[in-house]
């Protein structure tokens, strides 16, 4: 992973995004702007394998998993040994649903939403800790600027 490790929260300033690079994951949550270095996961190859087999993953990072479109989609953790959040993320960058401490090697399917256009995959219980929720909004280049709710300036 050539991306840094880590996570700053900072005030927001209720203006854009600032800084927008593909390896890291701008979230505003409430008064904060939270920053994730991340791995992006962009063909149905790198989706599939995701974080299979990961044994770590440092704080302050994660994998984002974008789609070309917004639609309804279903994670697992098969073959996947450590606990995770999961952050659904609509077409304008909205978090519309958080799975908390998803079980290691589970199959069951977690359901995320009908219209999905990315996925934030961190550590476990890393979501509450730093006050992700739904209504969050993500800032990423990989989303139409047009129409996110926290575009990159």
């Amino acid at each position: 992973m050539r991306a840094a490790v880590f996570a700053l929260l900072v005030a927001a300033t209720g203006a854009g995004a600032g800084e927008c690079q593909d390896d890291l994951a701008l979230i505003r949550a409430g008064e904060r702007q939270v920053r994730l270095a991340v791995e992006v996961a962009d063909d149905p190859a790198e989706r599939a394998q995701g974080l299979m087999g990961r044994e770590s993953l440092p704080k302050g990072a994660g994998m984002l998993f974008i789609y070309d479109r917004a639609q309804p989609v279903a994670f697992w953790m098969k073959n996947t040994p450590l606990p995770l959040d999961m952050i659904f993320f609509d077409a304008a960058g909205r978090v519309v649903r958080v799975h908390e401490n998803a079980r290691p090697f589970d199959e069951t399917p977690i359901l995320g939403g009908d219209a999905v256009l990315m996925v934030l995959e961190i550590n476990g219980g890393m979501a509450r800790r730093l006050g992700i929720g739904p209504g969050a909004e993500l800032a990423h280049p990989q989303l139409s600027q047009d129409g996110a709710a926290f575009p990159c300036n």
